[in-house]
């Protein structure tokens, strides 16, 4: 990288934003559900949100019953954009499809803010 890179003026911005501790890995919303429903109740809105510092472009996973025990899980990124739906599947596998995404999404999350705050640290190594 050389003096005066774009650059490095983002990657300082975005290291800047990740250092903040307003920007929790995963923050908890009112109304997730606990993460695994107990043994006999309705898994019907079973809901996860995915991490990230916007509302506007987090994840949910949300999981919709339909008739004969068939359950469809439907995949929202903020409040205002279609699902992508997937399913028909059974309660378990529904909640389980939902768990994993989640946790996949939080790891994706923590590895890209991991490589970002990297580069960071590498551009200001540089700089110096």
């Amino acid at each position: 990288m050389t003096e005066g890179d774009p650059t490095d003026d983002a990657l300082a911005a975005i290291a800047s934003i990740l250092d903040q501790p307003a920007f929790p890995a995963a923050r908890p919303v009112a109304d997730e559900k606990p993460a695994k429903p107990a043994p006999g109740t309705e898994v019907d809105g079973y809901s996860k949100v995915g991490p990230g510092p916007m509302e506007a472009i987090r994840f949910r996973w949300t999981v919709r019953g339909e008739s004969d025990d068939r359950y469809f899980v439907d995949e929202t990124i903020g409040d205002n954009s279609r699902s992508i739906t997937s399913g028909p599947m059974s309660a378990d596998a529904a909640v389980r499809f939902v768990d994993d995404q989640a946790s996949e999404a939080r790891q994706r999350f923590e590895a890209l803010r991991n490589e970002m705050a990297g580069r960071a640290a590498a551009a200001d190594i540089l700089r110096r």
